[in-house]
């Protein structure tokens, strides 16, 4: 049975008219990423991307050592916006990144229980209890990457703590590695080349945009080349080093580590809050304008 909630949701997910989100969902059985798939096929959703709804409040942070050869970057939630402004919450978070840096936990769950550098004789879980009891609010560690460097990584924070950027990179520079920081807060990569993203994501790519081009009437034999055209453009979004580097959109950020003789081994982007779904904010956007 297709729900108004249901319609709701992927009118909010694709951007698509009511009346053409009831009709696939109607065509689907109610299944949302079919539907979603549909819309796009047919050239009705305005993107592929979801809208990058984000609720949970809390802080991203992230910490880089002295010598530029270690670095972490942490997502710590709590219930409300007005914690994420409250200096303990803040120092705590601040030095989760500096444990993870120093001592290199497999996931949460290890962190949680090693003894906190900063706290000696506590558990980090023992100390995150007492943050919870002392400002009143239930919080969690969410989630941390962490990286070595033979270069050196760089690190970017917006908005007070909505976006935390990291970056590890081979060869360049602090002011090449701070660029690259901010391309990523701002244009939302998933994967660093082309080489990086999965083949199961590139092949479903196409068969969407090979329905889409057969559906503007094209030639089956045609559509295929038009296919290949466009796939362009879908690792030019996806992929870090396709894009178009947002200080200079006439070069892309490849071309911008030949000229800087720079090489990027790996990054980390979080959103505070991303993939939880409660309200919109754009982030990215605000650092496009920032950028502007």
């Amino acid at each position: 049975m297709v729900t108004a909630s249901l319609v709701k949701e992927l009118r909010e997910k694709t951007g698509a008219g009511m009346m053409d989100c009831k009709k696939v969902l109607t065509e689907t059985d109610g299944d949302l990423e079919k539907a979603a798939e549909l819309l796009r096929e047919r050239g009705i959703a305005k993107a592929a991307k979801k809208s990058g709804r984000v609720a949970a409040e809390g802080l991203v942070e992230a910490y880089v050592s002295e010598d530029g050869k270690v670095g972490a970057i942490v997502e710590v939630n709590a219930e409300t916006d007005f914690v994420a402004k409250n200096e303990e919450f803040k120092t705590f978070v601040m030095n989760v990144a500096k444990q993870v840096a120093k001592t290199n936990p497999k996931d949460v769950e290890a962190l949680l229980a090693e003894e906190a550098t900063f706290e000696p004789g506590k558990t980090i879980n023992e100390v995150l209890v007492n943050k919870i009891a002392t400002i009143g609010e239930n919080m969690n560690i969410r989630r941390f990457a962490r990286f070595e460097s033979n270069g050196l990584v760089e690190k970017y924070i917006h908005g007070d703590g909505k976006i935390a950027v990291l970056v590890n990179m081979a060869k360049g520079d602090k002011e090449v590695a701070k660029d690259i920081c901010m391309q990523i807060a701002a244009a939302r990569p998933e994967y660093l080349n082309e080489q990086s993203v999965p083949a199961e994501r590139v092949e479903k790519e196409k068969e969407i945009l090979k329905a889409q081009t057969m559906n503007e009437g094209k030639p089956e034999a045609i559509a295929e080349k038009i296919v290949q055209g466009r796939i362009g453009k879908f690792f030019s979004e996806i992929c870090l080093v396709d894009q178009a580097f947002v200080k200079n959109p006439d070069i892309k950020v490849s071309q911008l580590l030949k000229e800087k003789d720079a090489e990027i081994v790996e990054f980390a982007r979080f959103e505070k809050g991303e993939g939880i779904e409660k309200k919109e904010e754009n982030f990215a956007e605000e650092v496009m304008k920032q950028l502007k």
